[in-house]
């Protein structure tokens, strides 16, 4: 019998750790992470945007606060990851090859991808605004993955309002799946949130965390996945 493994696996869009208060609250954003007791989260929105991109939730805090410590995606030393898409791996889960994956589009966009365990390839993306650079950067993104000998689970901030159009390249090749309503924070109204699993991954269980915190620490809630994978 194969060795069968589960993982949880998150996303949050933190909006640079600015709360519905107006408030910027890395502490507070790290709290909502915590509370996931996710194996692997992936962030968008993790940088500032201007300047050298500073991290809106720092590396020392992560690591001294937390059970997680960032994927080495950064191409400074001041970022968290790579056009604010950053990846959190849980300590003793071992981190293998990472990649800073380009996006086209009009506005700056890009994936981050690494490996955890030897076992599972994790992708972190913030699609574009509008649906023709999202339809390029998901051919780019499956471009990019076409040589991966690892199963893939792709989450994050997919940025499609509609639950039945626009993913439909992706769709050939993953389960894609949106955990519930996490945008707005205030007032859940869009599935923009969502995961895709390539074959040999098994959707467990999966939602959205809807705690007091995460209503307020960003305009979005954080989603979780339950997957099993083999050996």
């Amino acid at each position: 019998m194969p060795h069968i493994c589960r993982m949880r696996l998150a996303s949050y869009n933190i909006r640079k750790a600015v709360g519905l208060d107006r408030r910027r609250n890395p502490r507070r954003v790290l709290e909502v992470i915590n509370r996931l007791e996710a194996d692997v989260v992936v962030l968008q929105e993790a940088d500032k945007r201007l300047g050298a991109r500073p991290a809106a939730l720092p590396a020392a805090m992560i690591e001294q606060d937390s059970a997680f410590r960032p994927a080495p995606l950064a191409a400074n030393r001041v970022s968290l990851g790579f056009h604010g898409n950053s990846i959190l791996v849980r300590q003793g889960l071992a981190i293998g090859k990472v990649h800073r994956i380009k996006l086209p589009g009009l506005e700056p966009r890009g994936a981050v991808s690494a490996e955890i365990d030897g076992r599972l390839c994790v992708v972190g993306v913030h699609l574009g605004l509008m649906r023709r650079h999202r339809l390029a950067q998901i051919d780019a993104l499956l471009h990019h993955l076409r040589d991966t000998s690892l199963p893939v689970a792709i989450l994050g901030d997919f940025n499609e309002w509609s639950p039945h159009r626009g993913l439909d390249a992706l769709s050939r090749h993953f389960s894609v799946v949106a955990p519930g309503l996490s945008f707005h924070a205030a007032r859940p109204v869009a599935a923009l949130d969502r995961v895709a699993l390539s074959p040999g991954l098994r959707l467990v269980d999966a939602g959205v965390e809807q705690g007091p915190l995460a209503s307020i620490a960003s305009d979005h809630l954080p989603i979780w996945a339950d997957v099993q994978l083999p050996a």
